[in-house]
């Protein structure tokens, strides 16, 4: 069964269902078709520069560092950033049978807001350094989730091939990020995270370590990418966005500027699950999974185009903007001898993390659901076992969270 939903008995065939454009169901080797997958998966690793490019562009124009370098965090956060995460709650809170079925996991999540803001206000650079870890995890999770849609799109996917895949996407961002740790070099905006960054992280064998083993992982996967050429059993659309991928993850810890470079790396990674949720959701008001499982996303997902979806999770980003007014306003009572930085990050990152970090929660459960896809579009089976591994790990979600 899927994590994100099961068609209730009785519920409306695709023919009964409310009328919504026509959404295509997955082509071949492709997620969804050749232009999608090489247009919004692919190519849209072009957004990657645009953050970075914008902040040394208005500090050219003499706008101030702190200035620039906030505007484009905001800017992200509102355009994708915060729509992303929102996205989210689509496929979870809003989804009747999602909370039925997961109400630990629901319950669980208030936990979340209750850490960010003592941490806040106690310790940000613990905050930002748990934050930066657990971003960097989840970004790579969201990598192996979509290679691992593309192997079930394939049917001679080995057990080798993928975890030699997996390792790549798993080490590719840490050697130079390593690097810097050990250099006392890892800042975020004004706030050195060295500085909460246990000593074990900074040895200088650490970051020779991560670098060894990106090293082997890489030199596994160009053996195995050339036999698979050599064999004609490559899979190319999954090859071709794990390599731009691994080559974007591993040089952008290499940047000076580690807050702005990190927001290119997380508008591709949130226009990526963006467009792969809406299209998921889509897929699922077209086939009439919604009518019975959340009806408030139902009537959104309607129209000729995902636009509404998205307006839809913008309108949600306003409440994180209402929490970071309200924590701004509050620290300036409660510490007005903090500086206007330190006064603008404590609130800036207790509006997006109260919210970011339960998005992170809940994607953990939804990236075990490798059929989502297909059974968003009405089909069953698994042509490369795929059945298999999501019914486990789901079943052991579902344990777990009993």
């Amino acid at each position: 069964m899927s994590v994100t939903s099961i068609n209730s008995p009785g519920a409306p065939s695709l023919s009964a269902a409310p009328m919504v454009s026509v959404t295509a169901p997955p082509d071949g080797l492709w997620l969804r078709s050749r232009n999608w997958d090489t247009l919004f998966m692919t190519l849209s690793v072009l957004f990657v520069p645009l953050p970075y490019a914008f902040y040394l562009l208005g500090m050219r124009f003499g706008i101030a560092e702190t200035v620039a370098r906030n505007g484009v965090n905001l800017i992200v956060a509102f355009l994708v950033g915060g729509p992303h995460m929102y996205a989210t709650f689509m496929r979870t809170a809003l989804d009747e049978q999602f909370v039925k079925r997961y109400p630990a996991l629901i319950r669980s999540s208030i936990l979340i807001p209750i850490v960010v803001v003592a941490l806040a206000f106690l310790n940000l650079n613990l905050l930002l350094t748990i934050f930066f870890f657990w971003a960097s995890i989840h970004v790579l999770h969201q990598v192996v989730y979509i290679v691992e849609l593309y192997n079930h799109r394939k049917s001679s996917i080995k057990p080798l091939s993928r975890m030699i895949d997996y390792a790549l996407v798993m080490t590719c961002l840490f050697p130079a990020a390593a690097y810097k740790i050990s250099q006392n070099d890892f800042n975020i905006g004004t706030n050195d995270l060295t500085a909460v960054i246990p000593g074990f992280f900074k040895a200088e064998w650490f970051w020779i370590a991560a670098s060894a083993i990106f090293g082997i992982a890489l030199l596994a996967y160009v053996i195995k990418t050339a036999l698979e050429i050599r064999d004609g059993n490559i899979h190319w659309p999954k090859t071709v966005f794990i390599t731009i991928t691994v080559a974007v993850a591993f040089t952008m810890p290499m940047l000076k500027n580690l807050d702005t470079a990190f927001q290119g790396l997380n508008c591709w990674h949130s226009f990526q699950y963006l467009v792969l949720t809406l299209y998921i959701v889509r897929l699922r008001k077209q086939h009439g999974d919604l009518t019975h499982t959340s009806k408030i996303v139902d009537r959104v997902a309607g129209g000729q185009s995902p636009m509404r979806l998205y307006l839809f999770t913008v309108s949600m980003v306003l409440g994180s903007l209402f929490l970071g007014v309200v924590v701004y306003i509050l620290v300036g009572i409660v510490a007005p001898t903090w500086a206007d930085q330190q006064r603008f990050d404590t609130a800036y990152y207790t509006a997006i993390l109260c919210f970011l970090w339960i998005h992170y929660y809940h994607d953990h459960f939804l990236f075990t659901d490798f059929e989502a896809i297909d059974r968003a579009a009405g089909r069953t089976g698994s042509p490369n076992g795929s059945a298999v591994i999501a019914s486990t790990l789901i079943g052991a979600n579902k344990a777990a969270s009993s």
